[in-house]
Formats: C-alpha cells, structure tokens, sequence
C-alpha cells in the first residue's frame, strides 16, 4: 500500500481529488488544506521568521539565497519513522516550498528504504495538468489523474469568459518589493476576460518598479500575496496605499482594487485553481458590491 509524505501544498490537495487522502503519512507545514491534514505529522519547518513583514520575509530570502542555505529544514528522521513509499516535492522555486533539493539532500545523509520521489514543476496550466497525470501515474491510478485533468479543464472552460472590453489587470504576487505573478497567473487573468499587463505565462514572477506599475495605471489590480492569506494582506496593503501616486491610478479612483487569498488559492497550483479562475471572474465581471469575505474582497 502507497505511504505519501507530500512537502507540498498543491500535491496534497492533488492527492486528496485523487481519492488518495488516507495514504498520506506526513505533511509540510504549509499543508492546510483539506482541514484533516492538519493531524498529520510534520516534516518540514522554515528557518526564517515567516510573519515578519513582507520586506523582512524578502531580504531573508535574499540572503539566504547569497549564502546557499536553504530556508526549510527537512526532517528525515521524521520522514523515516513513517517509512513512506512516495515523497512529493517541486522544482519550481525553492523559495515557495521545500523543493528536490531539500528533499535530495535530507535523504543523502540516509534513510531506510528508497521511498520514490515525484518532483512537480507547475509554471503554467499545462504543467498543472501534467503534475496530476504525474502523481497519478506514480501512485498506479494514471486513469484518476487523467480523469481529474478533464474534470478541471472542463470546470475551467465552462467559468472562461469572452467579454467584449477587457479591463488591463496588473496582479501583484509580493507588495514588497513590488513582484508581479507570473506562471499559470497571466493565463488565469486572459481565462478570466483581463488583460494581463505584468508577467508572462510559463515564466518564473518578474520583480517590477512602481514606477512601471505607475506608467501601465491598470484598470484592475488584484493583490494577492504568496503565502498570505487575506488577513494577512490587509494588515500589510500599507506598503501599496503609501506609494506615491496611488490615490492617482484609474484602479484606485475607480474602487477596482481587490485583496485576495493568495496562499489558498492564487499561489496554490493544484485542483482548486479552478476556483481562482471562479474568484478572477467574479472580480472583473461581477457586480461592484460582489466579494466573499474568506476568498478576497475590494479594498
């Protein structure tokens, strides 16, 4: 029988709508989601303060990053007592969660057994896809994984709109310093009926100046924070309304900024970005008074 130990948000809730939930073992701490995986053993913790400010958070980072440590620990002795068969990780950032790297180096200092490791890489919509065929296919169910594939892209294509006007939308991943979502995001947006202005599909989030975010003067800005979740983006939406020239962008003056869960929902690359989509079409289309208090609201 599978053991699943998954570092990984979004591997989690794929092995979850896989039917696969009562095979995981163990979790990282990021995992939360659904709810009972929370009584699952730990494996992972961040070695910087994670609810610091978001420029205390970026310049950790960035020294972690100068020096080539990495900011998770993994605990292999943890991993080992619960004997897994399959450990699920990512390539896409090592900043995001506990990546390949993590995981290989834990592992090289020794562990009984050779659990398989199934390392993700979602930096677009096809690539989420092919992560559920990819954990489908090592947990033996590669007909679940294409299944839920066709499921999610039906759901998706049923919710995409093709509105006559699209409004320019800038979507802000990290306030500061100012980051733009990248990857599945920009598809997201132009799913939704936006114009995407910062970002590219497919392409790791780009870092960008106020100054262009100013000179672009968006129709829509979405703020939704990696990691944070609404709470969290409203207690640090300072760091965007104190800008110079905010209260003179046409998003500011024409109420068309919204705050969004982030760590839920627009960072989380797996079966509920069906849901994101739902969240962007409600924001660029629906009325101006819409807004779902846990998902995201208008500021």
């Amino acid at each position: 029988m599978s053991r699943i130990v998954s570092l990984i948000s979004s591997a989690t809730e794929i092995v979850d709508a896989l039917g696969y939930f009562d095979h995981l073992v163990g979790r990282s701490h990021e995992c939360d989601y659904p709810e009972r995986v929370k009584t699952l053993p730990v494996c992972t913790r961040p070695r910087i303060a994670v609810d610091a400010n978001s420029q205390e958070i970026d310049r950790a980072v960035k020294e972690s990053a100068r020096t080539a440590v990495s900011i998770y620990d993994v605990f292999e002795n943890v991993i080992e007592a619960l004997a897994p068969t399959h450990i699920l990780t990512q390539v896409q950032c090592d900043v995001c969660a506990v990546s390949l790297r993590d995981v290989e180096l834990a592992l090289s200092r020794g562990i009984r057994g050779q659990p398989q490791i199934v390392s993700l890489q979602p930096d677009s919509l096809a690539a989420i896809s092919d992560d559920i065929r990819r954990v489908g296919a090592a947990l033996g169910v590669a007909d679940c994984g294409e299944e839920l594939v066709r499921e999610l892209q039906g759901r998706m294509a049923r919710v995409a709109v093709r509105p006559a006007t699209r409004p320019r939308v800038a979507c802000i991943e990290w306030m500061e310093p100012l980051m733009a979502a990248g990857n599945w995001t920009p598809e997201l947006i132009e799913m939704a009926g936006g114009q995407n202005l910062f970002g590219e599909a497919g392409k790791q989030s780009p870092w960008m100046t106020w100054e262009e975010m100013a000179a672009a003067d968006p129709d829509v800005v979405v703020i939704a924070p990696c990691g944070f979740d609404l709470p969290r983006t409203e207690r640090e939406i300072h760091w965007m309304t104190e800008r110079p020239g905010w209260n003179q962008l046409r998003a500011v003056q024409s109420r068309r900024v919204y705050l969004a869960d982030g760590n839920q929902y627009f960072n989380r690359p797996g079966p509920r970005v069906a849901e994101t989509l739902e969240m962007l079409v409600e924001i660029l289309h629906g009325p101006a008074s819409a807004h779902n208090s846990t998902r995201w609201r208008a500021l």
